[in-house]
């Protein structure tokens, strides 16, 4: 059976097909401050996330009142209840930054995310971003509350109010602040499971270093070579507030390029390959 084709009867029309090629819509560049300020609110949307921001402000004053009722006086200036206030804010913040990294893979949302903004980069760029604008805020915090600590702990004592820190100081501080959250921040792209880093972390801050302590102790060739392998001993350094030589601001760029700049690109290039499941 053979079927023929021939003019369309009188009357009737036969509908024709556009023959232009159909451009597909290029996707509208998402622009990277809208990611930031995605990435700054999932600290926010949980319970849990909500909770370990609070408390920096919780860990401040109960560090406050730790230091009124226990220090002595001669502590009661304002650089020693900011430097109490440090202490705590130096593990929590790390801890909120290995969170926000790892959250993507703990919680399988990272499929959701990287499908929105395929640049794996520019996510990771943002929430570093977040992260800073968190250690930029805790600052603020340890500051005033180390500010009305010192003006209450005064009275109290019946001593006068010291102010012993003024604006560079408060850089230093919070730089040194910045340096420890992207600490936490590289372990978290480079382990992404929550428990692991938080734990590396802890080696990082509190083990290591006394570690290299009781070396530079007992060795005396590895006394003056700690300030180069130590990436506590300087940064340290910063959270007290003072300011650094020349010397030690080469000591701190070194072991920040070991410690943190080199694990961070290795760990970067292995999230861009990774499989996101």
């Amino acid at each position: 059976m053979t079927t023929t084709t021939g003019p369309a009867p009188a009357g009737v029309t036969t509908p024709t097909v556009d023959q232009r090629p159909v451009r597909a819509t290029p996707p509208r560049h998402i622009p990277l401050a809208r990611i930031i300020t995605v990435e700054l609110r999932k600290s926010f949307d949980t319970r849990s996330g909500l909770w370990l921001l609070g408390s920096i402000g919780i860990a401040a004053v109960l560090t406050t009142g730790a230091v009124m009722a226990w220090a002595p006086k001669t502590e009661f200036t304002y650089g020693g209840f900011t430097l109490a206030i440090g202490f705590p804010m130096s593990v929590i913040l790390p801890v909120i930054a290995v969170l926000s990294v790892t959250a993507e893979w703990s919680q399988r949302s990272g499929l959701a995310t990287f499908t929105l903004v395929p640049h794996r980069s520019r996510v990771l760029l943002a929430k570093a971003m977040g992260a800073v604008v968190v250690a930029a805020g805790a600052t603020l915090v340890a500051f005033a509350v180390g500010a009305i600590g010192n003006l209450v702990g005064a009275a109290i004592a019946g001593i006068p109010t010291v102010w012993d820190l003024n604006p560079a100081d408060a850089g230093y501080f919070a730089l040194g602040n910045i340096l420890l959250l992207l600490v936490g921040f590289t372990l978290g792209v480079l382990i992404r499971n929550s428990p692991g880093a938080i734990v590396a972390y802890m080696v990082y801050a509190f083990v290591i270093p006394g570690l290299l302590a009781f070396l530079a102790f007992n060795q005396a060739w590895f006394r003056d070579a700690r300030p180069w392998v130590d990436p506590k001993y300087n940064q340290d350094l910063l959270l007290h507030g003072g300011g650094l030589t020349g010397e030690q601001w080469t000591h701190l760029a070194v072991t920040s390029l070991v410690w943190i700049v080199a694990p961070l690109i290795v760990a970067v290039v292995n999230v861009r390959r990774a499989e996101v499941k």
